[in-house]
């Protein structure tokens, strides 16, 4: 157990933590990866080259030292860590690595201020966290291999089909290679899919929402393509785009994570921007499937008409259930379609009768779109508890 001094000790850290907190994981990471390669395989290495991931993990250390008295109030936080954990298949034993060059580089980077005292009240709260994370962690594997047609780990998939759905975007649909039966996933889950990128010589995984409701003979994910080529974050959807056809295989998790539809009686109104709409999708098939006559408000945005992905599913939705209303802003609007709005997403212009006050609101796209909305909406009377949102991207420990 943690003791009171080591507590004040780690409180007091948090003002270098604040200032220097990315040197040190950059540093950390720098280290690990150099003693442990093997590593590389499992973490993400285009949010090493943008910096995402030194970023969440510092604000994740931060937060954890900061909230060393209660980290109770963490939880939340540190289970949707353990989501993308048990999707990337995060053994226990990787917390003993982690932890041995994480106080290293604390020690290093600390210099003469890295106290033994100091060093052991971290290496203390350390692996109180990294216990509690293996305990979640388990529970979340357990649960997979429950699910009939569960797995945990890596399996094998076939894609069955491509479809593309504009020019950037294609839907990969995947079955298991063995023939074997389909876990049903929640609406808003994704998975992860792992690759060998020869450019790097190493197996990269990343997340991909399930863009289409449970049904027992598919999974279907949609990948849109990085332009231009070559940046860090465009690496796998890329690789897949150029080099995987139908026939193929892909190695993949089971579904995961809790950006889920809400079950009550309240409308849903989706708000997306660019490829953020696949987890919606899937949430908005999964309505349909379930025959709900709840109100739906759509509201979508991206370049144009020709780069909106599921653009025909939805008109043909809208048109067959008068409870759902689409709204499509587009950057770039063509002469002639009065239809849609132009510019970025604008809630300003969409009638309030559409934004109840009570409603279940979705929001998913980058952090920029996620906080401006959220924003807006909450300066409008909506409740925090009844804005639901997904950023794509690493895990940290921030309190929402």
């Amino acid at each position: 157990m943690i003791t009171e001094t080591q507590k004040d000790l780690i409180k007091g850290t948090i003002p270098v933590l604040k200032e220097h907190g990315v040197a040190l994981t950059s540093h950390f990471y720098k280290r690990m990866f150099t003693h442990n390669p093997e590593l590389k395989h499992i973490f993400n290495m285009g949010n090493q080259q943008n910096a995402k991931q030194q970023t969440a993990l510092a604000t994740a250390v931060l937060a954890y030292a900061e909230h060393i008295d209660n980290p109770s109030v963490l939880l939340s936080a540190v289970k949707h860590i353990g989501q993308k954990h048990s999707s990337l298949n995060i053994r226990p034993e990787h917390y003993q690595i982690v932890g041995k060059h994480l106080l290293a580089s604390i020690q290093e980077v600390l210099g003469d201020a890295a106290t033994d005292e100091l060093i052991e009240a971290w290496k203390v709260a350390y692996f109180q966290l990294a216990d509690l994370m293996i305990g979640i962690e388990k529970e979340m594997y357990d649960q997979m291999v429950q699910n009939e047609g569960g797995w945990t780990g890596w399996k094998p998939f076939n894609i069955v089909k491509i479809v593309s759905e504009t020019e950037e975007i294609q839907s990969i649909y995947l079955a298991p290679t063995d023939g074997g039966q389909l876990p049903k996933h929640t609406a808003g889950q994704y998975v992860s899919v792992r690759v060998y990128l020869p450019e790097l010589q190493l197996y990269q995984p990343r997340q991909y929402s399930l863009s289409d409701a449970s049904n027992g003979q598919y999974l279907r994910i949609s990948v849109k393509k990085e332009t231009p080529l070559g940046k860090p974050e465009g690496m796998v959807s890329n690789y897949l785009h150029q080099y995987f056809q139908e026939g193929k295989q892909l190695e993949l998790t089971a579904p995961t994570g809790s950006f889920n539809l809400i079950e009550n009686e309240h409308p849903h109104v989706f708000i997306s921007g660019g490829v953020g709409q696949t987890p919606l999708m899937a949430m908005l098939e999964q309505l349909i499937k379930a025959k709900g006559q709840n109100a739906v408000t759509w509201i979508h945005g991206c370049r144009n008409s020709d780069l909106h992905a599921f653009k025909d599913r939805l008109r043909t939705l809208e048109t067959q259930h008068e409870h759902i209303r689409c709204f499509s802003f587009y950057d770039e609007l063509q002469e002639g379609n009065s239809d849609n709005l132009p510019g970025w997403v604008d809630l300003a212009k969409i009638d309030s009768d559409h934004l109840p006050q009570k409603a279940n609101y979705y929001l998913c796209g980058p952090s920029g779109f996620i906080e401006k909305h959220f924003k807006y909406l909450t300066g409008q009377g909506i409740q925090t508890e009844h804005i639901h949102f997904e950023e794509f991207g690493p895990a940290s420990l921030q309190l929402n």
